[in-house]
């Protein structure tokens, strides 16, 4: 069993930056691959970065790249989204996953999630 916490979301300007963190527990958070998916109202979660246990293969979506980054810090059990140039398309609940297979962007995939934290873009 994994226990995903997510925070760092809140309202931000168009063209700002935030950034996620989500803390793990419950099992050993250096064997788990970890992702960002996000969901805005009435719309599918869509897959926005991915990093491997070893923190050497990350993976981003097309519609964020050049402007996210994922990274994480296995000492502390945290994976983080820096999120930059954020648009009025961005606004949307961000969630933290883990599964145990590296490079996966579909949703079915993970089987531990977090609550989510809402991302909002004001114009």
């Amino acid at each position: 069993q994994v226990q995903l916490v997510e925070s760092g979301g809140g309202l931000v300007q168009a063209g700002g930056s935030l950034r996620l963190s989500c803390v793990a527990s419950g099992r050993t958070f250096s064997t788990l691959a970890m992702a960002w998916f996000r969901q805005a109202p009435g719309k599918e979660r869509e897959f926005v970065s991915t990093i491997s246990w070893s923190t050497t293969g990350t993976y981003l979506g097309d519609s964020v790249k050049g402007r996210f980054t994922i990274s994480r810090d296995n000492g502390e059990n945290t994976v983080y989204l820096q999120m930059n140039s954020l648009n009025p398309d961005h606004p949307a609940v961000y969630y933290c996953a883990s599964c145990t297979i590296a490079r996966r962007a579909r949703a079915s995939d993970y089987v531990y999630w977090g609550q989510g934290t809402q991302v909002t873009v004001s114009s």
